[in-house]
């Protein structure tokens, strides 16, 4: 049911409302011969809910556009913008689709899902997890409800300047939104990406490896964790400078902890060779707590094949990808790649004095260059030589003279 008036507000204010229902009054000549906006109305329903309203045909086809629900709009803005969108409607627009097209235009929450579904699982584990740490933590707090399509590179220059005080993790973020708006750009979401003008923030060589005091907190959050197993797994790789593979894949068959040796086979080493490397007496110490603790079975302890056991018999441990991050977090070290524990290792061998080649036979390097990177090392080892050396000219203090065995001075 429809019917014609001017409309104004005091007719909006007097309007009766149906049964059932709703009608529209539209708009209509009124007093000094104003011209009516042809198709504009409003609108009221049983309910009594009072909406402008914008009827027009496209392509043949009867379209009503809702403009805005009287009260909250005037009947004079609610005209105005009527007679904008029946401008358009005149050059062929169809403003009722373009509307229909902006409420289901995707947001950036759904190129996040598009970004996990489609493009991590082609990542490592671990970087999987990162992304996920960063969109949830950074991204969607801040863009969550924009639509891809009007996100701008102030809006991501904001974000990233937010983010100033850990340059590290914001280049990250701005790095991941770079690839976020190129699949936005391959699914049609938009057709340029915004992330490519974000200017990086410089960033100092990161130490790879722990500070005494960071040895402290890792092994306090260590000795705190439920799960010693895996807290057991990040020990083994500290103390010998193993990788996680190896310490997750040892046998006790390799393992001899009378004579402090472990004999990895090829097949579990990165460099597919055979590689047998000394224990410490912590090593040993803690290989032979983990014996201890096995669950006892006739009198001694159960013992499998493997020095971690997985939950299935006959397996090992795989992954302690999730544990490794509580514990970074927990130790308030969240740089820290697991890898840098055995970069750790090199660096208190090397501050210690040792041999550049001793260093990559104990560690399997079979490339000197891969040990010479911590060279810079030496440094301190170094100036205490010297400086023994200046109080022997200077005759200042005896120097304490260490013969040199064959081999050490290489």
């Amino acid at each position: 049911m429809s019917r014609s008036e001017r409309i104004t507000n005091k007719l909006v204010a007097g309007l009766i409302p149906p049964a059932k229902g709703n009608y529209i009054t539209y708009d209509a000549t009124g007093a000094g011969g104003q011209d009516p906006v042809r198709g504009f109305g409003v609108r009221i329903t049983a309910n009594k809910v009072k909406a402008f309203v914008l009827a027009y045909r496209h392509n043949g086809i009867s379209r009503i556009i809702t403009l805005g629900r009287a009260g909250v709009w005037s009947a004079e803005a609610a005209r105005k913008r009527a007679k904008e969108l029946r401008k358009a409607i005149d050059t062929g627009t169809d403003p009722l689709a373009d509307k229909e097209a902006d409420r289901t235009a995707p947001t950036v929450r759904q190129l996040t899902d598009d970004y996990i579904r489609d493009h991590l699982p082609t990542k490592r584990v671990s970087s999987q997890e990162g992304d996920k740490k960063m969109i949830a933590r950074f991204i969607l707090p801040k863009l969550r409800n924009h639509k891809v399509a009007d996100v701008t590179l102030g809006q991501l220059r904001a974000l990233h300047r937010d983010m100033a005080s850990t340059p590290y993790q914001a280049n990250r973020v701005a790095a991941l939104l770079s690839t976020m708006f190129g699949l936005a750009i391959e699914l049609q979401y938009r057709t340029d990406n915004p992330a490519k003008g974000i200017k990086r923030y410089p960033e100092p060589p990161r130490t790879k490896y722990l500070t005494p005091d960071e040895i402290g907190r890792l092994t306090a959050a260590l000795d705190a964790a439920t799960d010693q197993r895996s807290a057991n797994v990040v020990r083994l790789t500290l103390l010998t400078g193993c990788r996680v593979g190896e310490a997750l894949s040892a046998r006790w068959e390799n393992l001899d902890l009378d004579e402090g040796r472990w004999v990895k086979p090829a097949h579990t080493t990165k460099q597919k060779a055979t590689h047998e490397t000394p224990l410490s007496d912590a090593a040993m110490m803690l290989l032979r707590r983990i014996l201890s603790d096995a669950p006892a079975a006739g009198g001694g302890p159960l013992v499998g094949p493997y020095v971690f056991p997985g939950r299935v018999h006959g397996t090992h441990h795989d992954n302690i990808k999730r544990f490794w991050w509580g514990i970074r977090t927990d130790a308030d070290l969240d740089w820290l790649r697991i890898h840098y524990l055995r970069h750790t290792l090199e660096s208190v061998l090397a501050s210690a004095g040792a041999s550049l080649p001793m260093i990559g036979a104990l560690l399997g390097h079979t490339q000197p260059a891969t040990t010479a990177r911590y060279a810079h090392l030496y440094d301190d080892p170094l100036r205490r030589l010297t400086n023994q050396v200046g109080h022997v000219v200077n005759g200042t203090k005896p120097a304490e003279v260490v013969p040199l065995r064959k081999g050490d001075a290489s």
